[in-house]
């Protein structure tokens, strides 16, 4: 089955974005079909991804057809049900379902329905799930061994909808205390979520066919924009850093506190360092820093630079795949 994750966290400003975005290019380079799936009503992976031209054009004045949000008009509409999404290459391998601002407009029909599948309706069930069924239709045109969701930094009725299509959750954190509460926050609402679409689940009518798991299996986290020196985190950050471990288990994955944490931590994917340099040379050619060549302006210095970034993407698409179990010509 095609893995379906989502790079969730409660707290904005960490990277987010830009993790989904070169995560997503080093899972095509990598040889793998990967769809990338814009959640976030502020559509900052599409703006990451595609220039301005080819956005005002996705985004007229009128309707939205080519959009996330276009896909499921018809459904939050009361006219029909959901429609093809429009995938936009990216390259051979790598596709994106393009965000839009007007899905903040469908939010409160989203947390209306919510309880309602706890008492079977069938329209319920049919807008909680209506993310889902774009992503995997669209990932079966698409041939997609992966899918990658990137939300929002909130615990609203979307990133809910967003979460019960997802079958796994990397979670990017920052080493400061706004990340720490971020996790405190995050880890009961997955947990929560979980369980009532659990109890849900069994009320779904069966004409509806086949409905998401939920399963929302946490992956790990991927430590963002850690400063460094010689080696070893600066002192501002190494408190918080020192932290995350216990956080995570005990937020997240419902661990009691106090156990022993084996040093490096299983649960850290990854750290990412901020890569100032590259990523304004990223933006203008409208590629990952890790595909930074002389001709873009990474000379130099900026050389080394993009093969740490490349090593570092390389070895966290390996580690998402295998906790993930995500392989090259995955079946739907």
């Amino acid at each position: 089955m095609t893995a379906h994750i989502a790079f969730f966290n409660n707290k904005g400003g960490v990277g987010k974005t830009s993790l989904v975005y070169h995560t997503a290019w080093m899972f095509a380079e990598s040889g793998y079909r990967v769809l990338a799936v814009d959640l976030d009503p502020q559509s900052n992976l599409s703006i990451m991804a595609l220039d301005e031209e080819r956005l005002e054009a996705l985004w007229p004045d009128a309707a939205h057809p080519d959009t996330l949000f276009g896909a499921v008009e018809p459904l939050f509409g009361g006219t029909g049900d959901i429609r093809h999404a429009h995938i936009e290459p990216l390259s051979d391998d790598l596709g994106l379902i393009v965000g839009d601002l007007a899905l903040s407009r469908i939010e409160d029909d989203l947390s209306t329905e919510w309880p309602r599948c706890l008492e079977g309706r069938e329209r319920a069930f049919r807008v909680t799930t209506a993310f889902w069924r774009v992503m995997k239709a669209a990932a079966s045109r698409h041939q997609a061994d992966v899918v990658l969701i990137d939300v929002g930094p909130n615990l609203g009725a979307i990133n809910r909808a967003a979460l019960v299509a997802a079958s796994h959750v990397v979670v990017p954190v920052a080493p400061d205390l706004f990340s720490l509460q971020g996790l405190k926050n995050l880890g009961p609402t997955l947990r929560k979520w979980r369980s009532t679409w659990a109890a849900a689940l069994p009320q779904a009518p069966r004409t509806l066919g086949e409905m998401p798991h939920g399963n929302m299996n946490p992956v790990g986290y991927v430590l963002m924009q850690h400063a460094e020196r010689l080696g070893r985190p600066t002192k501002a950050y190494a408190k918080w850093q020192a932290r995350l471990p216990s956080a995570y288990r005990e937020s997240v994955l419902g661990e009691a506190a106090g156990q022993t944490i084996p040093t490096p931590d299983p649960h850290q994917i990854q750290r990412i360092k901020h890569y100032r340099s590259l990523m304004p040379m990223a933006m203008e050619a409208r590629k990952p820093m890790f595909a930074l060549r002389a001709s873009d302006g990474a000379i130099g210095a900026h050389q080394a630079n993009v093969q740490q970034c490349h090593d570092d993407f390389s070895h966290l698409v390996l580690e998402i795949a295998a906790r993930a179990g995500i392989s090259r010509g995955a079946t739907q």
